[in-house]
């Protein structure tokens, strides 16, 4: 039952993101750039549910972008789904309790997603390279992330461990031995 209210909170928090992409942040954005909430979330779902689950909401969540603004459907669900089983593998190498290693993964997340979404854009739609705009977009981005991160990483913090606890129990000293 537990993990039902769970999945549940997730779906719902899902589209209040889009909300918030969709409306908020087209007006409140810098150079054009807005930071993309999904990466940060997925990132968020990887690191305390599973590998699994967070490959699952990467997929679904990039498909439904897919379909609402993307043009090709795919890119957006292969970039979210790869970030969903990177924050598993961040999640095994690394400590989620230092702000400083949260705000390197979102870093490098965003930056993972950008440019997979650059080369897949480019490979499926034959868009011409513009490297000194993807770079100026790439470091807005991942410094309007950064900043999102700081912002609501602690705020989430509980609820992840509240779903690392639910999915993955108790095996703090088999994880180290």
């Amino acid at each position: 039952m537990k993990k039902v209210v769970i999945n549940l909170i997730l779906i719902i928090t899902t589209f209040i993101l889009y909300l918030l992409q969709a409306n908020f942040f087209s007006w409140f954005n810098i150079a054009g750039v807005m930071p993309n909430l999904f990466v940060l979330f997925v990132l968020f779902i990887g690191l305390f549910a599973n590998r699994t689950m967070g490959a699952i909401y990467g997929l679904i969540i990039g498909i439904l972008l897919d379909l609402v603004i993307g043009t090709k459907v795919g890119i957006y669900s292969i970039g979210l789904g790869l970030i969903g089983f990177l924050a598993a593998i961040f999640d095994k190498n690394f400590s989620k309790d230092s702000r400083m290693t949260i705000m390197v993964m979102g870093m490098v997340a965003t930056a993972i997603f950008e440019i997979l979404s650059y080369l897949l854009n480019y490979i499926l739609m034959a868009t011409n390279i513009e490297i000194i705009n993807f770079v100026k977009i790439l470091i807005i981005e991942i410094i309007f992330n950064l900043l999102l991160t700081i912002i609501l990483y602690p705020l989430l913090q509980k609820f992840g461990y509240y779903i690392e606890n639910e999915y993955k129990g108790n095996k703090i000293l088999t994880r180290y031995f």
